[in-house]
């Protein structure tokens, strides 16, 4: 356990050393501060407004920084050859992948923290109440779906040659689950064999990465809290999907050659 916590903290540290944080951080609080400082039209829904584009402020950026961190991990140990010395402390393979997922994770929920803690001030000045099971349950669901993309973009750093190539497709396969993922199951019914099993085989294979938005309680305060045996079951969820990605990648990545 040791190396594996070794090499999630040198990630941590990778991380914020880069700049990719910084920017993505100051682009959404200039974007929301400058929707806020706007009275539009005078319309009394304009904090619900508000609160939901600055929501998704906060998913894009935080998507963009797990594909983008995750993406190059292990190619950059490749290419850097540092990748020989580490395995040869010894680390094994198994190790690097699960400490290269762990520093990943937590800096990503590190960053949410911080972007969830700018919109419930933005959101408190507003409306005079902080909300702290609300934003921490929000919180954790998309924690736990950047579980889900962190995994999946260590495998595809394994399968494909280069990280730009990698993170491109994770995220139009991250968007076309979260849109059209959640629909297969009707299109499958108006669809003639073969093509019904393979629609219906794909709803159900599929992670639905769409039920970790939890914006309802956020957006519209009278919803009240999510359930909180769902938001268990949903965290059990991702777990289960993040450890096969990650078993799927050791398998692809124990017999892979080091050098390119």
């Amino acid at each position: 356990m040791n190396a594996i916590f070794a090499l999630a903290r040198i990630v941590v540290k990778e991380l914020y050393r880069r700049k990719d944080f910084y920017v993505l951080f100051i682009m959404t609080v200039l974007i929301t501060l400058l929707m806020a400082s706007a009275n539009l039209f005078n319309d009394d829904k304009i904090v619900g407004y508000l609160k939901e584009i600055c929501l998704l402020l906060i998913w894009i950026s935080a998507l963009v920084m797990a594909v983008g961190t995750a993406a190059r991990q292990i190619p950059a140990e490749r290419e850097n050859r540092t990748i020989f010395p580490l395995l040869a402390k010894p680390v094994t393979r198994w190790q690097v992948i699960v400490g290269k997922f762990l520093g990943t994770w937590l800096a990503c929920g590190i960053s949410l923290i911080v972007f969830y803690l700018f919109l419930q001030v933005v959101s408190a000045s507003r409306e005079h109440e902080w909300r702290v099971l609300a934003y921490f349950q929000a919180m954790w669901m998309q924690w736990m779906f950047l579980a889900i993309v962190i995994s999946m973009v260590l495998l595809g750093s394994i399968i494909f040659a280069a990280p730009s190539s990698n993170a491109t497709i994770c995220i139009v396969v991250v968007l076309g689950i979260q849109y059209i993922g959640q629909y297969l199951a009707k299109i499958a019914i108006q669809q003639a064999e073969p093509m019904r099993t393979i629609l219906y085989f794909t709803y159900f294979v599929i992670p639905h990465l769409e039920w970790f938005y939890l914006h309802d309680s956020i957006v519209f305060p009278k919803n009240g809290l999510a359930d909180w045996g769902a938001v268990a079951e949903a965290s059990i969820y991702a777990m289960f999907y993040t450890g096969a990605f990650l078993v799927a990648t050791w398998v692809c990545f124990r017999r892979k050659p080091l050098s390119q």
